[in-house]
């Protein structure tokens, strides 16, 4: 190995093969804030199996230009870092490239440190070395070192390559010395395992090239089913998305849009609903509630006085609390009769399984909703084309409808989401009460709901008007919805916009949600290949 495979730089002391791609030097520190700023990608980007490669080679060549690093450095740092470039940069600013490498297993060797290792291996090299895991003395011509100094025989290390990769490590594969953690060049890896196993070959590539999917933290496969073969990228976590296939997620669970529920929530809800659901008819039919715990209770007996397991007795009758004492026909101390009034047995059951019924029937209504007004599109775009048929198009301009429409799937989406979101979020589970006085909780949620009702009647009014049979109207009439349509459109848009805020600001203080955006899920823009 000559001087020509050496960085010229005095400052930089670090050894590249002549093969590889070019490299710069770039002093520690200094450029990387003119290359972030310079770097600006779309904020969403489906990456297709054809544009992988393309994608990875971006990040890659980043770090390569801002470290003078090889390639396999460079993508090894960057797994560590879950392909994070500007995480990978902080902590090269704050930590230096030692503890940068030390962290990732990245082993660099300066060119004494390589001289005096290859002079070490080279007087042995008319003789055979000794290979200290196969136990044996190889001709030196059959050895070969990694950049970390550790040498053995190429055979000990085509069997470890081969093991690793068929264990799903190929993106890692470590030294075999003892305790070392640097990261053993692909290239190497490559080319001994070829000579056997060229299938494995194929595996460890795609495995390398699939870890950018894989292992970044904004990169994800889209969820569709069947799968449409996109991965999506994204700048922030948090944030819902749509495929070029069309399907809307969550970016962050890969579940469907759910904001303003935070991915806990709609998780927990989901598990809830799918639970609850096959028996909430028979909690409803055979239990009641107790009057101290609320828990469901169910009668094993024919007697009317019943306990529950918090001792708590009462009348199954009215679900009002008595004494223990009774007779077969009678409680002592207590009578009800067959008119007593149901009001205190709904608002003891208020907490518990009627509690959790008053949200889901909400949500369920306003979904359903939802999906009818889905098929409306079609109907309202026949509408709009018989219309324009009757009419000069230049004289009637119907874009308002298809912005109403959209506007109106958005907000009614949003209004879903808001039950499940009231019934954790004021039910406890991710209100604290310890340091939440009961008033400023009670303050809070009523503030919540009165924007929540104002932001359904006037969902309910712009799908009312976009019900309306316009195309047999006449120009005046036409003007007139028109106007109500764009207005209430408006005002619905500020309503979630004003709703997210108060959630975002004055409730949900633990945990994030996705944004909201007035004009709708951003939909990704293709990457080329």
């Amino acid at each position: 190995m000559g001087d020509d495979n050496w960085c010229s730089d005095d400052e930089c002391n670090y050894y590249y093969d002549q093969n590889c791609d070019e490299v710069f030097e770039v002093d520690d520190g200094a450029g990387i804030d003119s290359v972030m700023a310079g770097y600006k990608r779309p904020t969403t980007q489906v990456i297709s199996r054809e544009s992988l490669v393309a994608a990875q080679k971006q990040d890659l060549r980043r770090v390569m230009e801002m470290l003078s690093l090889r390639e396999h450095h460079a993508r090894t740092l960057l797994i560590h870092h879950r392909w994070d470039v500007q995480n990978l940069f902080a902590v090269y600013v704050e930590k230096g490239k030692v503890a940068l490498f030390a962290d990732a297993g990245v082993t660099v060797y300066t060119n004494s440190e390589l001289s005096s290792s290859l002079q070490s291996l080279s007087l042995q090299s008319s003789s055979s070395v000794f290979c200290e895991i196969c136990i044996e003395n190889i001709p030196s011509h059959q050895v070969t070192r990694m950049e970390c100094g550790h040498y053995f025989c190429n055979q000990c290390w085509t069997s470890h390559f081969i093991v690793q990769i068929n264990e799903g490590k190929s993106k890692r594969i470590l030294c075999m010395a003892h305790k070392c953690n640097a990261i053993c060049d692909e290239n190497i890896v490559r080319d001994l395992v070829r000579k056997k196993h060229a299938e494995t070959v194929e595996k460890f590539d795609r495995f390398l090239l699939e870890s950018y999917i894989e292992d970044n933290r904004r990169a994800k496969w889209c969820p569709s089913v069947p799968h449409c073969g996109n991965a999506i990228r994204v700048e922030e976590e948090v944030c819902e998305v749509e495929c070029c296939c069309g399907l809307q997620f969550c970016f962050k669970c890969l579940s469907e849009i759910h904001s303003p529920c935070s991915c806990q929530m709609f998780e927990l809800w989901a598990n809830k609903c799918r639970d609850e659901s096959e028996s909430v008819n028979w909690i409803t039919a055979h239990t009641k509630p107790c009057p101290k715990c609320h828990k469901p209770v169910e009668k094993s007996g024919g007697c009317n006085l019943v306990s529950c397991i918090c001792r708590q007795s009462f009348c199954w009758i009215c679900g009002e609390a008595t004494g223990r004492d009774h007779t077969w026909t009678a409680i002592t101390g207590h009578s009800c009769g067959r008119y007593q009034p149901r009001e205190k047995l709904a608002e003891l059951a208020k907490k518990n399984l009627y509690r959790y019924m008053h949200y889901h029937n909400r949500y369920k209504a306003h979904m359903d909703s939802l999906n009818l007004e889905g098929k409306l599109k079609e109907t309202m775009q026949q509408k709009v084309s018989l219309s324009e048929k009757k009419h000069d198009s230049s004289i009637r301009d119907y874009s308002w409808v298809n912005n109403g429409l959209s506007r109106l799937f958005r907000s009614r989406r949003v209004l879903c989401y808001t039950y499940p979101f009231a019934y954790y979020m004021f039910g406890g589970e991710f209100f604290n009460d310890d340091t939440i006085p009961k008033k400023e909780r009670e303050r809070k949620q009523n503030l919540f709901e009165d924007q929540q009702q104002q932001l359904e009647a006037n969902i309910e009014r712009l799908s009312m008007f976009l019900e309306e049979p316009f195309d047999e109207f006449k120009d005046d009439k036409v003007i007139k919805i028109r106007e109500k349509v764009l207005n209430l459109s408006a005002v619905v848009d500020s309503l979630c916009s004003k709703m997210y805020e108060v959630i975002e600001n004055d409730l949900l203080v633990s945990q994030t949600i996705a944004p909201y955006k007035s004009k709708g899920i951003e939909k990704a823009s293709l990457l080329n290949s």
